[in-house]
């Protein structure tokens, strides 16, 4: 292929919007159609652009690449998991790109099995090779990966395209035969019946929104296959599960901001479904199964969400009672139930942590009084890090798990042995048992150091920012920097370890998280004063974060770059046209930056769910017009601007193609930037979904490419020297 001459030019076409009397001229929305043979030619020149513009960029991808990998262990195994009569784990192998799934006997929940990366366990067997099943596809995700409750089957989805539609098959364990594989194009989740005959599953509608349950009889035609349940409300998504006693199947509905759910007798999967409390707008509230008696965490009371004991047979909210109310600064998550203690998951003071309550009775009737007091979950003394309960898989235990990771800090596997002998009073001595640190090659991790500031907003709200750095970097006034951020759905940037962050960090990067609001960390009332008529909080919070990055010395003025994804895209893109000065460069990925002519079509995929968050541009004019003046393909202004890489697949159904190809158009013929020092790129992946590409190794690729163009931009593609 010849090199390019220059970056492609988008043809214009006539394309006319008109909405509250506002007339909006569109010339690339023949951008669409990915079947279209002009659409494919010009997403595989701005493809031959982007890879031209970006070769001299080659040793520093694979240096990133080869510090990325040289820090994974490549063959390795998780931590086994004890449910019924086996350890349930994953193994990865050098060179291959996905993990074997396999068990083998449990003896002694006790005894975790010796975690060795090269050696089988005694008796293991594999259950799934994801590299076997994934073999002449370059994408390859599951969808369901379910085992029967007596331990005999397992039923695996896989999407090999990336447009997030799973083909559903049937395992039986003991002899390896495929039972079933009919049923096919199906949605996320797949739940068994008690006995194991029956598979309940999802079908998503033409706009891709989950929205049927159904019951399979495995073994049986498809066709034969009944509908338990049809959601009508294009607002509402389902999900299925099931309890942790193998009782009930749940159904859960819900929009943005009401939900619903259903319990259905998992001995009898096509039986009638009862609601537990019907759907009121506004409330929101989820159930957890608890033996005698439900567990529900709900916001009928106040928008940070309680806790709530309700009768097994409850159908309404009048039945439910109060077991533990938020306290100030806290909001309530979830809860798993076990026999002998419940688990409140909450966010306290930006970050997750956890709340156990003991039953310490079980009177002849059950009631809220079972319940003795509660007792925090704590794992060492860092408040930056993240503590989860990730729990277990049997109702009768007497341990759970719990990790801890921070921003500087591999994630930590403990086993949690729980003080069983509780008096009324809750004391109770729970202890803690490392059971694996995950492992980081090549590295001191005691090179690198994390803080939390608070930056004040333009209106006065201080927002949290985490500050990633090698240990030594202070604030002068010349590093480079990144800054991330997402501010949607109420989704939190909790500190999570990053390998390939790493490779940032020796770069001499100050890598930096702006909390913004929008998302969850400092609670509901964070997450609503960045939704509908106030999204623009999500983006002047981010402009005023950067803005402090570089008045506090922490990043050069010439050097930060900003990077966000999906939503957090959007947020890319507003950012650039609200003050595009602030940065040097922005790592766009899977950005929604079409937003107002997605929103205002609710024949496209997922749009009319979309309204809870955004609002409804087609009925409500203001919302329009805010809309209308953060769209950021609506507002991309002739001046100049960071260079930027937009990235995208073609398969995604989340956000289309069609977005960043639209928006890198009118960038391009827009902007008064040079088009060789700052470069506006597009980079579609012609076999990816949502998520980017599936391998492992081909998902460092990828990032190592989308950091070196950042990199480059900021003048940071070199490592500092150690010591």
């Amino acid at each position: 292929m010849s090199s390019p001459a220059g970056p492609p030019v988008a043809a214009t076409g006539e394309h006319v919007r008109t909405h509250h009397g506002d007339r909006v001229e569109d010339p690339y929305e023949w951008l669409r159609d990915p079947q279209d043979p002009s659409v494919l030619a010009h997403l595989e020149a701005e493809n031959a652009w982007t890879a031209e513009r970006t070769a001299h960029l080659e040793p520093v991808r694979e240096a990133i690449f080869t510090e990325i990998r040289s820090r994974t262990r490549e063959t390795d195994l998780t931590v086994p998991v004890p449910a019924g009569p086996w350890w349930y784990y994953t193994r990865t192998r050098e060179g291959q790109q996905y993990p074997t799934y396999c068990r083998a006997p449990l003896h002694d929940r006790a005894a975790v099995p010796e975690l060795d990366p090269e050696r089988p366990l005694p008796g293991e067997s594999v259950l799934l090779d994801a590299n076997a099943a994934a073999d002449g596809s370059e994408f390859f995700a599951l969808g369901a990966y379910e085992i029967s409750p007596d331990h005999g089957r397992l039923a695996w989805s896989a999407d090999v395209t990336g447009d997030e539609r799973f083909d559903l098959r049937v395992v039986d364990l003991g002899t390896g035969e495929v039972l079933d594989d009919s049923v096919r194009g199906v949605g996320y989740g797949a739940v068994f019946s008690r006995d194991g005959r029956h598979l309940l599953y999802v079908r998503v509608d033409e706009a891709w929104r989950p929205f049927e349950v159904w019951c399979h009889e495995i073994g049986a035609d498809v066709a034969s296959d009944v509908l338990v349940h049809r959601e009508e409300d294009e607002r509402f998504w389902l999900g299925i599960d099931r309890s942790r006693d193998d009782r009930w199947i749940i159904l859960g509905l819900g929009s943005r901001t009401t939900s619903e759910v259903h319990l259905l007798d998992a001995d009898d999967p096509t039986g009638p479904l009862r609601c537990v409390s019907p759907r009121e707008p506004g409330v929101e509230y989820d159930v957890e199964p608890a033996g005698d008696h439900l567990l529900v965490v709900h916001n009928a009371r106040q928008r940070e969400w309680d806790l709530a004991w309700a009768p097994l047979e409850a159908t309404s909210r009048e039945q439910w009672q109060p077991l533990l109310d938020a306290g100030e600064g806290e909001r309530f998550l979830g809860v798993d139930a076990y026999d002998d203690v419940a688990v409140l998951t909450l966010r306290r003071g930006g970050v997750p942590s956890a709340r156990l309550l003991p039953r310490v009775t079980r009177s002849g009737t059950p009631s809220p009084q079972d319940y003795g007091p509660a007792r925090e979950v704590v794992v060492g003394d860092d408040p930056m890090a993240t503590v989860s309960v990730l729990g277990a898989a049997d109702p009768d235990t007497d341990r759970l798990r719990v990790s801890h990771e921070s921003w500087v800090s591999p994630r930590a596997i403990y086993d949690l042995v729980l003080g069983m002998d509780v008096s009324s009073d809750g004391a109770a001595t729970d202890e803690l048992v490392l059971l694996r640190r995950h492992p980081v090659e090549n590295v001191d991790l005691d090179d690198y150091e994390q803080r939390r500031e608070w930056v004040t907003a333009r209106d006065g709200t201080q927002v949290p920012v985490s500050l990633i750095t090698r240990r030594g970097t202070v604030p002068d006034g010349t590093s480079p920097g990144l800054i991330y951020g997402y501010g949607s759905y109420e989704i939190s940037m909790d500190p999570y370890f990053s390998v390939a962050r790493l490779s940032l960090l020796d770069r001499g990067v100050v890598y930096a998280v702006a909390h913004v609001r929008g998302g969850g960390e400092m609670g509901r009332g964070w997450y609503e004063d960045g939704r509908l008529l106030d999204k623009p909080h999500t983006f002047t919070d981010f402009v005023d974060c950067a803005a402090w990055l570089h008045e506090s010395g922490w990043v050069a003025p010439d050097r930060l770059a900003a990077e966000g994804g999906s939503a957090g895209g959007l947020l890319m893109g507003a950012v650039t046209n609200l003050a595009p000065d602030r940065f040097r460069a922005v790592l766009a990925e899977v950005p929604f930056v079409d937003t107002l002519t997605t929103i205002l079509r609710p024949e496209l995929p997922l749009t009319v769910g979309e309204w809870d968050e955004w609002g409804n541009p087609l009925a409500d004019p203001e919302v329009y017009q805010v809309m209308r003046g953060y769209s950021p393909y609506e507002n991309v202004a002739a001046r100049q601007y960071p260079a930027i890489l937009a990235t995208t697949s073609l398969h995604d159904t989340r956000v289309s193609f069609t977005e960043p190809a639209k928006w890198v158009a009118r960038l391009r013929g827009t902007v008064t930037n040079d088009p060789l020092a700052r470069p506006v790129l597009l980079r579609t992946e012609m076999s990816a979904g949502h998520g980017g590409r599936s391998g492992r190794y081909d998902a460092w690729r990828e990032t190592a490419a989308d950091w070196s163009f950042v990199l480059d931009q900021i003048g940071a593609t070199e490592p500092l020297p150690r010591g």
